[in-house]
């Protein structure tokens, strides 16, 4: 745990202030409005071709802000800095995505997969016409999650096939890799936040939302016992974690790494950010810092299974609060 507090301490004390200030402002800025208006409602109550179009431009403008911001206040020298476990500014690593077009290729294709992971996929027409409600809307359901992940799986492997991905192998590219990984502190991670998931199990918000399972409602009656299809529901929600760890710390932390240092991890924070967009305002506002502290511990280890650890674990106990906290208010 100790050098997980000395990884945020060294980044925070190399990073530029301006553009983190900044940075945190503008993240702020889209939260009030998002929480005003409902930016991610209203691209959601578009047609699936407009709504694609839409999550694509927004999350696009996000990063391609963050990105200008960080160019701006942060001098050309100090793109890659902490470019080894021991470094504040390695020379090997002072480089900025200007003239590097395949980071720039990869870094228009990450808000383009995330808008297709974002929009629903109609699956309905390619069942069998012989299954019956509410099966189709079950299966349904549970395939959407795996689907995308294999989408994220193609497209990472399409990726390193061009060359786009720098490394020897895909796993080492996004950090599935078992090197430098100590899996205890991030449990004792994942206990320091026990405390704040039973507040929040508390909250009207928090459970307007949570448990997920109760999305199964409409199989009442028609399942007997229940906690088969609940289990199988609950195994498909935890695969979209491992989609978001891939993506927002293997891809855009860890790939990202290699052609910008740690200038990755603010620009993913923000974006990271903005996926919550549709969650209890406290989850969103958290995420911000979560998905920071993440991609300095991923930057800094290469992995990301620790956040994985955390971020599966913290989904299940908010699962189990939802659940809990339903019980205790009824």
């Amino acid at each position: 745990m100790r050098a997980f507090i000395d990884y945020l301490t060294a980044y925070l004390r190399s990073t530029s202030r301006p553009a983190f200030i900044i940075t945190i402002l503008f993240v702020a800025s889209l939260v009030a409005v998002n929480y005003t208006i409902g930016i991610e409602s209203r691209i959601h109550a578009l047609p699936w071709y407009l709504a694609l179009a839409g999550f694509f431009l927004f999350y696009g403008a996000v990063l391609a802000l963050v990105w200008g911001l960080q160019a701006q206040c942060w001098p050309t020298s100090a793109f890659g800095l902490a470019g080894g476990p021991d470094s504040v500014a390695s020379p090997e690593w002072n480089r900025t995505p200007i003239g590097q077009p395949k980071f720039l290729i990869l870094l228009g294709l990450a808000p383009l997969y995330f808008a297709l992971k974002m929009v629903h996929w109609d699956l309905l027409p390619l069942l069998p016409h012989s299954l019956p409600f509410p099966w189709d809307h079950y299966i349904l359901l549970i395939l959407q999650l795996p689907l995308k992940l294999l989408l994220l799986f193609g497209f990472l492997q399409l990726c390193r096939k061009t060359g786009l991905l720098p490394g020897d192998n895909l796993t080492d590219a996004v950090g599935l890799t078992r090197r430098n990984f100590n899996a205890l502190p991030y449990f004792g991670l994942l206990l320091l936040l026990i405390p704040l998931i039973a507040l929040a199990s508390t909250q009207p918000d928090f459970l307007r939302v949570y448990p997920k399972v109760k999305n199964l409602a409409f199989l009442n009656g028609y399942a007997r016992p229940m906690w088969p299809w609940r289990l199988l529901y609950e195994l498909s929600y935890g695969l979209d974690f491992l989609s978001i760890e891939l993506f927002f710390r293997g891809l855009l932390v860890v790939a990202f790494f290699n052609y910008v240092g740690q200038a990755a991890i603010l620009p993913m924070a923000a974006f990271y950010c903005t996926i919550h967009f549709g969650k209890p305002l406290g989850e969103c506002i958290s995420s911000f810092f979560g998905g920071l502290i993440l991609g300095v511990l991923a930057a800094r280890t290469r992995t990301i299974l620790g956040g994985l650890i955390v971020h599966l674990g913290l989904a299940w106990l908010m699962e189990l609060g939802g659940w809990l906290g339903s019980l205790w208010q009824h």
